[in-house]
């Protein structure tokens, strides 16, 4: 028997066991899902959050056109991107409409009123005079005083915003310049000398939070048309973690079945097919933490394919090698020859898999992204461990000569 071999083959199985209970159960009392878990996302189907159809509202000095509604959506989006919601779902329905879709949010109504807030900014000098907007304005910061606790917004602007805003301020020493958003006033500070670097800040508010919202509407560009919100719908987390755990639940009992089938089915190399599928399993996971990947059903979906999809590999594969074996080939050159023949056949469906599931990212929305995008994480990590990791794993069963009989490896 080759221990060293037995031992690396022993070594390896502890380290998966050990790295999937710690990863995947809850092993502490009181904590439902460990690091690695937490560090995914969860859509709006799992996690609930908001559902909201806006519409753009024709006034008579601004009229409703295709470019205005593309450039509310591309604003919309910048500021759902700003406030950190994990893959919200924005798409235009009709001319006139768009449905936003947010996970995880905490405060549907606050969400939904920075959302649709014009978000316009404008100083004003004493006599009503508009003399500088944010259409000039290049960035905006919430920053919060160390020593006074004060918290502000600096705004920086554009170099004509900047030289505008140095031309006001030199010809308004001693007067007021108000500064209104969506024409209420903010605040309306005394010149006291003439401001060349471009740079004016906001003060006033209650907590860095509020300043923080304020700075993703004035970086993101005010509204080009009003909207409305025509449909706003919560999607409670009751829900969400009901589907969760049916899927959970349906994703266990599949993979014990598959577990138990290669195992019987395929003894020596089933057992270490089973091995591959955990560590497969833990890779896509962390490939998952990793990018911060947003789960959702139809992502669960894609996961579970992939998953039946890198079982299919081993099938062929050990098919594959009972047909070596059947030939009178050693134990050895029947794992290469088997490997080499299934290896095309594996990489022209997983190809063409990954085509299709392009295609699906590149011109699907929402969930339909996330089927794709876990599907083909999945397929890669499949790749990577049904061909080398299982092949590998395979040799090093065999080299230790813990099972002699070839008819234990499926002859």
């Amino acid at each position: 028997m080759r221990w060293d071999k037995l031992l690396k083959l022993a070594g390896i199985i502890l380290v998966v066991a050990a790295v999937a209970v710690v990863t995947i159960r809850p092993v502490f009392p009181g904590v439902k899902w460990l690091p690695l878990t937490k560090l995914i996302n969860l859509g709006l189907d799992l996690k609930g959050g908001v559902h909201v159809v806006l519409e753009a509202e024709e006034t008579p000095e601004v009229p409703v056109t295709q470019a205005r509604v593309s450039q509310a959506m591309a604003i919309i989006e910048n500021r759902v991107n700003a406030f950190g919601v994990s893959e919200p779902l924005i798409q235009q329905e009709g001319s006139r409409r768009i449905i936003v879709e947010l996970a995880g949010i905490s405060d549907p109504d606050q969400a939904v009123s920075n959302l649709i807030r014009t978000a316009y900014l404008e100083f004003k000098t004493e006599d009503g005079t508009t003399v500088l907007t944010g259409r000039q304005l290049k960035d905006a910061m919430e920053v919060k005083d160390s020593q006074s606790g004060q918290v502000r917004v600096n705004l920086e602007f554009e170099p004509d915003g900047a030289k505008a805003f140095a031309d006001v301020t030199a010809a308004n020493v001693g007067k007021r310049i108000g500064i209104y958003l969506d024409g209420g006033l903010l605040q309306a500070p005394v010149v006291t000398e003439p401001i060349p670097s471009g740079r004016a800040q906001i003060t006033g508010y209650e907590s860095l939070e509020e300043a923080h919202n304020i700075a993703i509407l004035l970086r993101s560009g005010a509204l080009p048309v009003k909207l409305e919100v025509m449909e706003k719908r919560t999607v409670g987390p009751t829900l969400g973690a009901d589907s969760l755990e049916k899927s959970i639940k349906a994703g266990i009992v599949g993979l014990i079945a598959i577990l138990a089938f290669m195992a019987i089915y395929y003894r020596v190399p089933g057992l270490v097919a089973d091995l591959a599928l955990v560590i497969y399993g833990l890779l896509v996971f962390m490939v998952f933490a990793a990018f911060h990947v947003t789960m959702t059903l139809p992502g669960i979906a894609g996961f579970l394919l992939s998953l039946g999809m890198a079982v299919d590999a081993n099938v062929i594969i050990f098919e594959r090698l009972k047909e070596e074996l059947w030939t009178g080939k050693s134990l050895h050159a029947a794992i290469n020859a088997g490997f080499k023949r299934a290896f095309v056949a594996i990489l022209d469906a997983n190809v063409t898999t990954l085509i299709a599931t392009g295609v699906l990212y590149y011109f699907g929305t929402g969930p339909v992204k996330g089927f794709a995008l876990t599907l083909s994480i999945g397929i890669l990590a499949s790749m990577l461990t049904a061909i080398s990791m299982t092949r590998w794993l395979l040799h090093l069963a065999a080299g230790s000569n813990l099972v002699r009989n070839v008819k234990m490896y499926g002859a």
